[in-house]
């Protein structure tokens, strides 16, 4: 290889052929021998070449330097340490003139030409004419060689690259858990929900709407509510795969149906994931709404809320039987009013509607803040809905994930209250496969553990609806009981001298003075884990004055009889009646229908046969 001007010529570059006074200067020494005289060793044109390669590198340099370079050539052709002793002051002087840290590299270029100089001598042994064409020739497939390196190492990156891309994991344990291959024909509720919802019309919303029950629970039960599927809510930390979870569970990845997922915080709004004919966007807007939906309540949390709630219908066979809620991750260095709505209240919103609640945590997010406190308060007494779930298990070694599963149970501990541990589900909830060597076996069957609690909630639906309808009947009752009794207490101590504003400041501020709580307790059928909070009613009362409520015993009527008494007789005898028909495996339908006359037109119970 021959060094051009400014250096040693780079990998795609031809070598160049130097044209300098050196040549010149080498071939009239060779022409003024004698014939008998051994002709001189091709290294002395390498540093011939060399010379001249600097020389011309190096243009500024004293035209003095020249001569020295040619006599050093004739002399290096007598023995091989002047050759050596020829091609070293020519450096040096390239050093000096050119001034631009290029001496090394064309000495290492020059030190590699001598090396093959000498093995073409050893081959050829020809004048000093033929061998140096003979080292143009043989100069340019060593710039190539450099350059065919770099394109195999590119080619074995690529493949390392396929290589490491994660294979995706076997699905068909989801399907056949929740029975997606299954083809049976749905089951027919609406004679079940048609008894249910004329149940809870007739016997409990009118006791509800005469005590004011709402205001005190901010619960309404919608005809929607009462026909939706069941409800799964997401909730958790940011960036912990609640969204990569409900995209495997449905096998949405790579697909445009997919939520949007990053290891940043991405879900900002309530996303409702619900069954549809074809891929659709509904706006918060127009699900609150529509009064088909179970959604229209969610207007009083105002319109900076419907801004952030969105839903979507998917055409899926799991959407067909329950929906899914993906909440905006928990976010502890955020106050509540940098979202523009009120987050907990609308997840208290969520959570008294869910038939089933995953907690999701991961090993980088285990700290409990204010915001999680609080939602862990929300979720006191639904202690049998919540699934804790400790996400990305697989990327941590035994040791580590026992210590993050301790850790975990430390930090929720203070937040549930119940004496048995709750149930954590440890595994990786996403598309691709397991780690390797981690605990496959382990993570399947927690997995699949999970999505049996998925498919009970499923095929409960209607046991959970019925007893979700009695829970709420016995909570209208004891409210009735109360107002009740603060208005039959406040009428006893009430004087034609007295205040009465006065009197029943009294009786709020200070209930148990008057035996109020415990006269509910032992004169009813009330346990004293059901009675609500004493401190709701100063609020209760200081909206709704007591004036506007009449005594229980004025709410009958001859045709209607009592709202009372309606009451009691669907939570002891109509929904457990439905329900104990659902669980004979009876088709309650028919059951129903036939006995209680559910249909549009009722029998006359007076007529002759």
């Amino acid at each position: 290889m021959e060094s051009g001007g400014e250096g040693s010529p780079g990998p795609d570059q031809e070598p160049e052929v130097p044209d300098g006074p050196a040549d010149a200067d080498a071939e009239a020494g060779d022409r003024g021998k004698d014939p008998g005289e051994p002709s001189p060793s091709p290294a002395s044109d390498v540093g011939a070449d060399v010379g001249g390669a600097q020389e011309d590198g190096a243009p500024e340099g004293p035209p003095e330097e020249q001569p020295d370079a040619a006599s050093s050539e004739e002399e290096g052709g007598e023995d091989r340490s002047g050759e050596e002793e020829g091609g070293v002051p020519s450096q040096e002087e390239s050093e000096e003139d050119s001034g631009d840290g290029a001496s090394s590299e064309e000495a290492d270029s020059a030190s590699e030409e001598e090396e093959e100089e000498e093995a073409a001598a050893a081959e050829e042994a020809q004048g000093a004419a033929g061998s140096a064409s003979g080292e143009e020739e043989g100069a340019p497939p060593s710039p190539e060689e450099p350059h065919a390196g770099p394109e195999g190492e590119g080619t074995q990156e690529e493949a390392e690259d396929v290589s490491e891309e994660a294979p995706l994991r076997d699905r068909s344990h989801i399907e056949k858990t929740l029975m997606l291959n299954e083809d049976k024909p749905s089951d027919d509720f609406s004679v079940v929900l048609q008894r249910l919802r004329k149940i809870y019309h007739s016997s409990i919303k009118p006791l509800e709407q005469s005590y004011k029950y709402n205001e005190l629970r901010q619960h309404e039960i919608t005809d929607g509510e009462i026909t939706s599927k069941p409800m799964v809510l997401f909730l958790g930390p940011w960036s912990v795969g609640k969204s990569t979870m409900i995209n495997y569970l449905l096998g949405l990845e790579n697909t445009r149906y997919q939520l949007y997922t990053g290891a940043e915080p991405t879900t900002s709004e309530f996303t409702v994931l619900m069954h549809g004919p074809k891929l659709k966007t509904i706006e918060g807007i127009v699900m609150a709404a529509d009064s088909a939906r179970s959604f229209s309540p969610l207007e009083k949390f105002g319109q900076n809320f419907l801004e952030k709630l969105i839903g979507i219908e998917v055409p899926h066979k799991l959407l067909e039987r329950v929906t899914f809620v993906d909440t905006p991750g928990i976010i502890e260095n955020r106050k509540q009013q940098e979202r523009g709505y009120p987050f907990n209240d609308v997840c208290q919103w969520f959570i008294d509607r869910a038939d089933l609640i995953f907690v999701v945590f991961d090993p980088t997010k285990l700290d409990v803040g204010l915001e999680l406190e609080m939602l862990f308060r929300q979720l006191k007494g639904r202690e049998s809905q919540i699934r804790i779930i400790l996400n990305k298990a697989d990327n941590l070694a035994t040791q580590m994930l026992m210590r993050v599963y301790g850790a975990l149970f430390w930090s929720l501990a203070p937040l549930i209250n119940v004496t048995e541990p709750p149930r954590v589900y440890v595994s990786s909830f996403w598309p691709y496969d397991y780690k390797p060597d981690t605990h496959r076996d382990l993570f399947l069957r927690e997995e699949i553990s999970l999505l049996e609690d998925l498919n009970q909630v499923i095929e409960n639906r209607l046991e959970n609806k019925i007893a979700f309808i009695r829970q709420h009947a016995i909570r209208v009752r004891i409210h009735a009981l109360l107002v009740d009794r603060y208005l039959q207490t406040y009428k006893d101590k009430m004087t034609f001298f007295s205040d009465g504003e006065l009197v029943f400041k009294d009786i709020v501020e200070d209930p148990d003075k008057f035996y109020i709580f415990k006269t509910i307790l032992a004169k009813t059928n009330v346990s004293k884990f059901d009675l609500p909070n004493r401190e709701a009613y100063k609020d209760f009362f200081g909206i709704n004055p007591i004036s506007g409520f009449k005594l229980l015993s004025q709410q009958c009527s001859y045709m209607g009889g009592c709202f009372l008494e309606k009451i009691e007789r669907a939570i002891t005898q109509d929904l457990p009646g439905l329900l104990g028909s659902l669980g004979l495996g009876k088709n309650p339908g028919a059951l129903n229908c036939d006995k209680t006359g559910c249909g549009e037109a009722p029998k006359n119970r007076y007529r002759r046969p």
